[in-house]
């Protein structure tokens, strides 16, 4: 016979907490996006379709590429309204990245600069979502 809470462990509370480890970006053209991104990550895809592509980026962590107009439940989000944030391990790393992203032709929204949290430098994908590298303050 089942009995309520038979079993159960005190710490349950966690088996209910999914781990957020897939990040969606909504995008026109998702096999002209993944062209990109294959070219930003230096990793191919690992699944591309006209309305999806999906890439592994670290430790367990997905991107996802969804066509605009065929995601379900649809959506109305603009781009750039958030950020895809890539650490570095220094200043001289954020400058080479933005010299390396500038030569690949990503538009450049902000030039390396020095800001509380960091030092950093934004550029866009061709959709406009807005890519943040930057390497944290001292802490």
């Amino acid at each position: 016979m089942f009995e309520p809470g038979a079993g159960a462990r005190p710490d349950h509370q966690e088996d209910l907490v999914a781990t957020p480890n897939f990040v969606i970006l909504y995008v026109d053209n998702p096999i002209s996006s993944a062209a990109f991104y294959a070219r930003l990550l230096d990793r191919p895809a690992l699944e591309t379709s006209p309305t999806f592509a999906m890439f592994a980026l670290h430790e367990g962590v997905m991107l996802g590429l969804w066509s605009r107009h065929t995601v379900q439940p649809g959506a109305n989000a603009n781009a750039g309204a958030a950020e895809i944030g890539f650490t570095a391990d220094s200043k001289e790393a954020v400058d080479k990245l933005h010299t390396d992203w500038k030569a690949k032709g990503l538009p450049m929204l902000q030039p390396p600069t020095q800001m509380d949290f960091g030092f950093t430098f934004t550029a866009a994908d061709p959709d406009g979502h807005r890519l943040r590298v930057f390497v944290p303050a001292a802490a």
